[in-house]
């Protein structure tokens, strides 16, 4: 059982370590930037760069204080394929989790993924319903096998009581590093985006992991579209 368990544990290691960080240094904006610091930008979150975890070195993406609503987003500029997105939190160096009050401002965050600027186009990739300031991760890795465009980071502090742990002097942008691993080029899939998605996937998508379609082109039907519909059904 222990063998078993290696195996499984490498197997998942190696999966994730395979795919590209798809939003390296791709156009990001954020709602409510920190007025007068364009060293605190959007961009920040994208660069590639997070071994200070603080304000000090401008590796950080920081909002403005004192906000109800925060909210992020980096553009992939197409609509790609992803695998899992790997978030790094603004710490200022310090230990993380409890009592830290940069852990109480990661709570409760959500990510989208949309084709379009709007997150209510898109779908949830993930909902923070759960976390407490002693058990939420830095860095988080989000498992989110979708398709989109624009990847988007949200939290909110719009209706107190707010639970046990949660910052209450606003919702903030604090994200030092945001990795969304995938596929770079659309069609793609596997462990290394070498195999093409089946002919008729529709748009060419399908699930980064096994290659199955998420929709088929009309006339034909199956996990892979590889069966054509009788009659006039589709």
């Amino acid at each position: 059982m222990h063998l078993l368990w290696l195996h499984l544990f490498f197997h998942l290691f190696i999966l994730i370590n395979a795919y590209e960080n798809i939003a390296l240094r791709k156009p990001a904006w954020q709602r409510f930037p920190y007025s007068g610091r364009h060293w605190w930008g959007a961009d920040r979150a994208v660069d590639g760069r997070y071994s200070d975890l603080s304000q000090y070195d401008n590796q950080c993406t920081i909002s403005g204080n004192y906000h109800q609503v925060a909210e992020w987003r980096v553009d992939l500029q197409e609509v790609l394929s992803m695998h899992h997105i790997v978030i790094y939190y603004r710490t200022d160096n310090e230990p993380w989790g409890n009592p830290s009050k940069y852990s109480g401002r990661f709570l409760g965050f959500s990510v989208y993924i949309s084709n379009t600027t709007n997150k209510e186009d898109g779908i949830t990739c993930f909902k923070d319903r759960n976390f407490t300031r002693a058990t939420i991760e830095n860095p988080l890795t989000i498992s989110c096998p979708n398709h989109g465009r624009y990847a988007i980071y949200y939290n909110n502090r719009t209706q107190p009581p707010f639970p046990s742990g949660y910052s209450t002097d606003g919702a903030y942008n604090e994200i030092c590093e945001f990795e969304v691993y995938g596929c770079p080029t659309p069609g793609y899939y596997g462990e290394n985006c070498s195999l093409s998605c089946p002919q008729n996937c529709q748009e060419g998508h399908c699930h980064i992991e096994d290659g199955t379609c998420l929709r088929c082109t009309y006339g034909y039907k199956g996990p892979t579209c590889n069966e054509q519909c009788n009659g006039k059904s589709y």
